[in-house]
């Protein structure tokens, strides 16, 4: 989904800062895609661990240096590992913690260390990537949900915090086919199965409601869009 976004947006004339923790080839990948796409977009990748409030300052301060502005903050920076939301044993501090970390605290991590940038673009807005288990309570384990649910709910919070200067919204993607979390491919055909649009929404479909969110919807705060093909709203079934 990253890479689909950050395609999106520099197609449509942005220079993009490609965040990654760990996966430096993927990122210099999608800057080489990007540069393909529209030559001389200013682009590049940037290296900084979410989970780590020093390293988040440092990468805004290297973009502050850099590009002398910040008008979009996309947060989409996740980490999951599959746990049935029965298995309560296996739900351990560790994963409680690194998902929590990755998924809630790093968003909220790069919003603190983003606003004084923000403050001063003349179209300021953010949006967070979080997902459709926050409403269904289903998804890869029970603390996955739980963190996407926070992130809906401190969406709502910093609309209202930082409104009428800063939009802040969501996207709530369902199963989409990626390499996250690990989902076996039976979990795609079974998704695509109950789907109510009868396949599974794109990466560039979501990429797609992130740039409306960021970019075209002027008049909307505190927005959580499902992006699922249906299910949630019309049912788990066909």
């Amino acid at each position: 989904m990253g890479r689909a976004m950050s395609l999106r947006f520099a197609c449509e004339g942005a220079a993009v800062i490609v965040n990654y923790a760990r996966s430096q080839d993927d990122a210099q990948a999608t800057v080489r895609e990007i540069d393909a796409a529209r030559p001389g977009s200013g682009s590049i990748a940037l290296q900084a661990d979410v989970t780590s409030e020093a390293s988040v300052k440092a990468m805004i301060s290297d973009i502050e240096t850099r590009f002398g502005r910040l008008d979009i903050l996309v947060n989409n920076a996740g980490w999951s590992t599959r746990i049935p939301h029965n298995n309560l044993e296996d739900l351990t501090d560790e994963i409680w913690d690194r998902t929590l970390d990755t998924n809630l605290r790093g968003a909220f991590y790069c919003v603190r260390a983003a606003m004084p940038l923000l403050k001063k673009s003349p179209v300021p807005a953010i949006v967070n990537v979080a997902s459709a288990a926050a409403f269904s309570s289903a998804g890869s384990s029970i603390v996955y949900a739980a963190s996407k649910a926070a992130m809906v709910s401190m969406t709502k919070s910093l609309a209202r915090a930082f409104a009428p200067q800063i939009r802040v919204n969501a996207v709530c993607p369902g199963l989409i086919r990626t390499r996250f979390a690990g989902w076996p491919e039976e979990a795609f055909e079974h998704a695509k199965a109950i789907t109510p649009v009868g396949r599974l929404v794109t990466v560039e479909e979501v990429a797609g409601i992130v740039f409306f969110l960021a970019v075209e919807a002027t008049s909307m705060t505190g927005e959580a869009i499902l992006a699922d093909g249906g299910v949630y709203q019309l049912g788990r079934s066909r």
